[in-house]
């Protein structure tokens, strides 16, 4: 009897994973396939024709002036934006678009994050891909969007184009977790060799060895992407305050797709604990 009901019991969870699973398999389709219809539809609805079509280089530089012109309309932008992947498969090219966008709109600070440190490991071809990107999506106006890539650790400057006007951070697990154990290691530490004392320790105080060590300001607002209900360890610390907002995929993600959760963004009323 009690084989049968472990037989039945791994049978049944055999049967709900395999129901998560073509669950984020439509959803994640579903998405594609609506937004590829209202992108065919919309223009005509809305009678957008225009039998001349403009060359490669009026192309970018229309998409740049939108892009800029978007970025002021909204009431509000955020400072620092997090995209969080957490689908297995990475696609660095929407990742080096959605970094583009970003810069083009006015963010200044963008982090990405993966919880297997797919980024950290590959962390020369993200920086490759966005200059390649830049290029493509910004043309003879990339030197105006300047990109700085900031190492992981030191925080020191890796690559720069010109002057720096965003700055693009690689994010891994030991920059969540593990960061408050160093610090809290490092508190131990000072009141061990008697430089402070236990009653000298705070939130305060441990906030401040935290900001010092990542040298950018907390996310404003984080763009989770995949069927994962979860943060997976994103800089637990910094984004008490943080607005998050769920999209079914990075893959084939559009500027639309980005410039809507940047809306939403600017709508939402933040309370602060209040």
């Amino acid at each position: 009897m009690a084989l049968l009901n472990e037989m039945v019991w791994r049978f049944l969870h055999a049967l709900l994973y395999v129901q998560r699973a073509l669950l984020a398999w439509f959803r994640v389709h579903i998405w594609r396939w609506k937004r590829a219809v209202l992108g065919l539809l919309l223009p005509l609805a809305l009678g957008f024709h225009n039998p001349k079509r403009a060359g490669p280089i009026g192309k970018r530089t229309s998409r740049r002036v939108r892009w800029g012109a978007d970025g002021r309309t909204l009431e509000k932008l955020p400072l620092h934006l997090g995209l969080l992947i957490t689908e297995e498969e990475i696609q660095f090219t929407d990742i080096a678009n959605l970094v583009v966008w970003c810069m083009a709109v006015g963010i200044s600070y963008v982090s990405v994050y993966d919880n297997q440190g797919v980024f950290r490991r590959n962390n020369s071809r993200l920086m490759e891909e966005i200059l390649k990107q830049q290029q493509e999506l910004l043309g003879m106006d990339r030197s105006k969007y300047s990109v700085e890539f900031m190492k992981n650790g030191a925080d020191k400057q890796e690559h720069q184009v010109l002057s720096c006007q965003s700055v693009v951070k690689v994010l891994s697990p030991d920059d969540g977790r593990l960061s408050i154990v160093q610090a809290a290691q490092q508190l131990c530490r000072a009141v061990e060799q008697k430089e402070k004392t236990s009653k000298d320790i705070n939130v305060t105080v441990l906030d401040s060895l935290l900001r010092e060590s990542k040298n950018i300001p907390d996310p404003d607002l984080v763009l989770k992407f995949g069927p994962v209900e979860s943060t997976l360890g994103f800089l637990p610390w910094h984004i008490r305050l943080t607005e998050i907002i769920s999209m079914p995929s990075h893959v084939d993600v559009s500027y639309d797709d980005l410039f809507g959760a940047l809306q939403r963004y600017a709508m939402c009323e933040q309370r602060l604990g209040k």
